[in-house]
């Protein structure tokens, strides 16, 4: 039988195999591990990498894509929705999906409500609809309102000034304007309005939310004072 050789080592040729699968190398292709021998196929289920995607073998000398820690067959590292290579484009990555650029703004990203365009990051919520916050401004002097105190008037925000210079009723007692902020109560009586801290007596000062009162022509008395 012939003597068969390989980096100083020597074999019969019927001992000429595959050390994982038992066929016969003589006259085939095959590789060493360790001074192992093996055949190709087992080699490459041994030792090469996997494609994330097909989870098939990604043979030696085959071009591959590493990403996050993963490879892929070239033909397999494609855009999930438009198909197209990634190659070395930009690219996100959504449910361990990859998606190029405009697929993923196309398919998932948010648009502004007021500028129509793609919101990157940030942004705030307002009647269920996505703003960019710099887009988020008072419908009366266009100060940003993102993290500012702002009251809706018709489905549009108003900072505090502006709400209250153009729709705030005005408080019969003190004169300031009468605003919702913080849940806050105010009375109302023949189409005057009062702050509920300031709906007192003229003369003694006593809280009269929730008690009788007299009305008086510029103001409200106690029944005591009244009737003094």
């Amino acid at each position: 039988s012939k003597d068969l050789s390989y980096k100083g080592g020597h074999w019969h040729e019927k001992c000429f195999n595959c050390a994982k699968c038992s066929r016969s190398l003589v006259e085939k292709p095959f590789a060493a591990k360790d001074e192992v021998l093996l055949c190709t196929e087992c080699y490459s289920d041994e030792y090469s990498s996997k494609c994330f995607h097909c989870q098939k073998t990604i043979m030696p000398g085959s071009r591959k894509m590493e990403f996050k820690g993963s490879s892929w067959h070239e033909s397999c590292f494609v855009c999930q929705h438009c198909q197209q290579p990634l190659g070395t484009k930009p690219l996100i990555t959504k449910d361990n999906e990859n998606y190029c650029v405009p697929c993923f703004e196309k398919q998932f990203a948010h648009h502004c409500y007021s500028c129509k365009k793609i919101i990157t990051s940030g942004g705030v919520t307002y009647h269920d609809q996505p703003w960019h916050k710099e887009c988020f401004v008072c419908a009366g002097c266009n100060t940003q309102l993102c993290g500012q105190r702002f009251i809706s008037k018709d489905e549009h925000p108003y900072c505090v000034d502006c709400f209250s210079k153009l729709y705030a009723k005005q408080c019969a007692s003190c004169k300031r304007p009468i605003t919702a902020l913080g849940g806050a109560k105010f009375i109302s009586f023949e189409e005057r309005q009062w702050h509920g801290e300031c709906f007192n007596c003229a003369k003694c000062c006593i809280s009269l939310v929730g008690q009788g009162f007299l009305p008086r022509q510029d103001y409200v008395l106690c029944h005591r004072c009244g009737s003094a």
